[in-house]
């Protein structure tokens, strides 16, 4: 029986033990749940009015750029100039073999000549027609009158009846060349106008020729670049082929497109005669542009705008794409902050009672501060004067989040 006894005095023994060390030993004292506090930066806002600027990238054009064609079929006899190259006005450009002109100007001449010919020939005719037929006229009479006489003599049986058709024959000859003759006199006038037209004709050709016989000599209209070369010295080319392209460089524009969000802003300021100027970002020295007009179509991703450069150089080209930074009209209550402060597109933070307070707000462009670096403009009717607006950004921001405004390098740890 005491063996039995004995482990079960032993377990409830280390039981009682247990107990009593629990019951005496220190208490330590709890530990609550710290929050970590994060260090910000802030700035005091102090909404005023802006004029924000908006990243644009476009392509340079030229209005005025044209191709010069081939006035004439012939080769290639002079091209001074290549693709790139800066001509002044009254340059010599391209110019066609003088060879392959000249008998065309010659064709016109002689063309011209028998044109005129015809119709000198035409009138000195018809003079003489008017002649013939007066004769014509005077013969058919005396053919009439002999015609009379014969029919007395033949009623008198002193002439035989043979001898009456025979008068009778002439008459009819003779009122036949009349009749003729009269119709051609009568035609007279639309011969001579076919002639007159002819000469016109053949007048206009030769001043054609001419014309394109000056033009295949081709001189620079006014200073300019030539864009692209198509042919080579001692090429033949076709009338109308393509020989070059120039342009000038007054006039450039840069065509970019205004994203759909900004287009009625752009609208609306060349409506209301507002000058909206633009500098490019991506080009040294910079350019200065000015909004001139809006193309006239649009789709769902925006309008596309020109801009007239207004201080053109001889290394632009056409074609090159460019980043520019455009002045847009003035807003009022709006404030500029670092990039660092804006979260998304549309989300700021203050502090109240150490803690973040989302504010959302609009986007409306990008502005400069005195050192030239780039602020975002917004602008919402939660922002008030004196208000301190978080610069840091924090990967984890979200209302109610603690954090403590001192050195934005670091992060405090309790």
């Amino acid at each position: 029986m005491r063996k039995r006894l004995t482990p079960l005095l032993i377990v409830v023994v280390g039981i009682i033990i247990f107990i009593l060390l629990r019951v005496t030993r220190d208490q330590p004292e709890p530990v609550g749940n710290q929050e970590r506090a994060w260090r910000v930066a802030t700035e005091t806002i102090s909404p005023d009015a802006f004029q924000p600027r908006l990243t644009l990238y476009g392509q340079l054009e030229s209005p005025r750029r044209f191709t010069v064609v081939a006035p004439l079929s012939g080769r290639i006899a002079e091209l001074p100039a290549n693709d790139g190259a800066s001509v002044a006005k009254g340059d010599l450009l391209v110019a066609l073999d003088e060879a392959d002109i000249q008998p065309r100007i010659a064709q016109a001449r002689a063309e011209l000549a028998d044109a005129k010919a015809q119709l000198e020939s035409e009138k000195l005719a018809n003079d003489a027609d008017r002649q013939a037929l007066r004769m014509e006229r005077r013969l058919e009479d005396n053919a009439r009158k002999a015609l009379e006489r014969m029919e007395q003599l033949v009623e008198r049986q002193m002439v035989p009846a043979v001898e009456l058709d025979n008068a009778q024959d002439v008459l009819d000859r003779a009122a036949l060349t009349v009749a003729n003759r009269q119709r051609s006199l009568t035609a007279y006038p639309s011969r001579l106008a076919a002639l007159e037209a002819r000469v016109e004709r053949a007048e206009a050709a030769l001043d054609s020729t001419r014309r394109d016989a000056e033009r295949s000599r081709f001189i620079a209209p006014f200073d300019g670049v030539i864009g692209s070369v198509q042919v080579a010295v001692g090429d033949q080319v076709n009338a109308n082929a393509a020989l070059l392209d120039f342009y000038p460089l007054e006039g450039m524009e840069l065509r970019a497109l205004v994203p759909q969000v900004h287009s009625q802003d752009f609208i609306n300021a060349l409506g209301e005669g507002q000058q909206l100027e633009a500098r490019s970002l991506d080009v040294q020295p910079p350019l200065q542009l000015t909004l001139t007009r809006i193309a006239g179509q649009a789709d769902a991703s925006g309008i596309e705008a020109l801009f007239r450069v207004n201080n053109p150089r001889a290394d632009l080209r056409l074609g090159n794409l460019m980043a520019v930074s455009v002045a847009r009209p003035s807003r009022n209550d709006s404030v500029a902050l670092p990039y660092s402060a804006l979260y998304g597109n549309n989300t700021i933070y203050t502090v109240n009672d150490s803690r973040l307070q989302a504010i959302a707000v609009e986007r409306v462009g990008e502005t400069l501060d005195e050192q030239g670096n780039s602020r975002v403009l917004v602008r919402s009717q939660a922002l008030q004067s004196g208000m301190q607006i978080v610069t840091t950004h924090l990967p984890n921001a979200m209302s109610g989040l603690r954090v403590d405004t001192g050195d934005p390098a670091a992060e405090s740890e309790e």
